[in-house]
This record gives structure tokens, C-alpha cells and sequence, in this order.
């Protein structure tokens, strides 16, 4: 799949995200409250009663990098999902800019660093923000 593939992820699109993440869950409440929310459905993969196996993933692969299947049953991972959930949000132009040579490189390496260390990146900031 192409990044530009990910402008033509179609809504209703559901997002498959870590609960128990303090970014992740920042995240979702961004999009809880945003003005398109119906274009995305939720599902935390840390829920007890998840199960990835009828989607044809497991759950280990799926808390390593961001999943996201669009309504015509299409899966964007990692840095294309977030690209693929901004798009149907209605950030094209911003998505089509991180589509660019140099530019599409540089925010895949950026967003594979921060899926490594999502976790410790969220617990530093709760603690920043109690301080």
C-alpha cells in the first residue's frame, strides 16, 4: 500500500488503540470530542472482553503499532492508520504533506520511535503534569 493509498480510507473507520496508554487515551479523548466523531468507532484492545483473532491479528502485533480498518475493510498500520484516521477527520492536505518524499520518511522513522517508547513518554508526562 502506497501512503498516498491512506486519503482514500473511507468512513466509518474503526481504530484499534492501547487503553492502558496515557497518550493513546489523550488521543481518543481528542477524538471523543471532535466534531467528526461518528466517522471513527473506538475499540481498546486492552479490553477484557477483546479479542483480535476473527480480525485475523493478535493482540501483541496490534499493541506494537496503531491499526485501523477503514468501512470498505481496507487495514492501515501504524504511521498510515494515523494518516488514514486523519484524512477521514478531514486533515487531507496535512496527510497529502506527510505523504511527500523526504517528508513521508522522516514521519514514519518519527512515528516508529514514538510507538517504542509510547508508554514511558506517557507515564513521564503524567508525572510532569502532577509536579
Amino acid at each position: 500500500m502506497t501512503r498516498h493509498a491512506t486519503l482514500a480510507a473511507r468512513a466509518p473507520v474503526t481504530l484499534f488503540h492501547d487503553g492502558h496508554c496515557p497518550l493513546c487515551q489523550r488521543e481518543v479523548a481528542w477524538l471523543a470530542r471532535h466534531p467528526r466523531r461518528e466517522r471513527v468507532r473506538l475499540v481498546d484492545i486492552q479490553a477484557a472482553n477483546f479479542d483480535a483473532a476473527p480480525l485475523g491479528r493478535s493482540v501483541a502485533a496490534m499493541m506494537g503499532r496503531l491499526h485501523l480498518r477503514d468501512a470498505n475493510g481496507r487495514w492501515f498500520v501504524g504511521m498510515d492508520a494515523s494518516r488514514a484516521l486523519y484524512a477521514v477527520l478531514g486533515y487531507r492536505r496535512r496527510v497529502w504533506i506527510s505523504t511527500l518524499p523526504g517528508i513521508g520518511r522522516l514521519t514514519d522513522a518519527g512515528y516508529h520511535w514514538f510507538a517504542r517508547r509510547r508508554l514511558h513518554l506517557g507515564r513521564w508526562l503524567e508525572r510532569r503534569e502532577k509536579e
